[in-house]
């Protein structure tokens, strides 16, 4: 099972070490469950046009341990609502890696990506070489292998369907043995 790169631009790139994603959407709106206005809140604090400059596929850069605190979902709900697919950081928060992973939301663990990157470079994510490479500077940068298991579910879409794949493969599997 192949991942099929991720190519967009970097849409924003989080300079704070232990950056608390709750902070895109604002601690206040946390509880807010309507995706289209956890869209329109996302990133005001940083940049008021985001949502306007965004595109499908663009991507977000972070600092160490991205992530960072109590990961609630609305933040990075509102990311992928603006078409944001992935998140690319120095490290990150295991509770906020493992949650997003569960949801399917593509994370690369790359050491050094800030110095590699500037805001509104074009990259591409190649999952099968674990590559960045960034179009604008015409280079490439080495990532972090995901665990087999985070690529599955990603490929899966999450671990819904990740777990609705395996029993799947464990139903064939009996079937062949009866």
């Amino acid at each position: 099972m192949a991942l099929a790169n991720l190519r967009g631009r970097i849409a924003y790139i989080f300079e704070d070490i232990d950056f608390d994603v709750d902070q895109i959407i604002g601690v206040k709106n946390i509880k807010i469950r309507d995706v289209d206005e956890l869209a329109r809140l996302a990133m005001k604090a940083y940049d008021p046009q985001f949502s306007e400059t965004v595109r499908p596929g663009d991507l977000l850069v972070g600092n160490h341990n991205f992530g960072y605190g109590h990961p609630h979902y609305p933040p990075m709900i509102a990311m992928r609502k603006l078409g944001i697919s992935g998140v690319i950081a120095e490290s990150f928060s295991p509770g906020y890696w493992r949650g997003e992973i569960a949801m399917g939301f593509p994370q690369i663990p790359c050491p050094g990506i800030l110095d590699f990157v500037e805001r509104w470079d074009e990259v591409e994510v190649i999952w099968q070489d674990n590559l960045i490479r960034n179009h604008t500077q015409n280079t490439e940068r080495s990532f972090e292998p995901l665990p087999y298991a985070d690529l599955l579910m990603l490929g899966e879409g999450g671990i819904v369907g990740y777990l609705h794949a395996r029993n799947r493969l464990e139903g064939k599997a009996e079937a062949a043995h009866e």
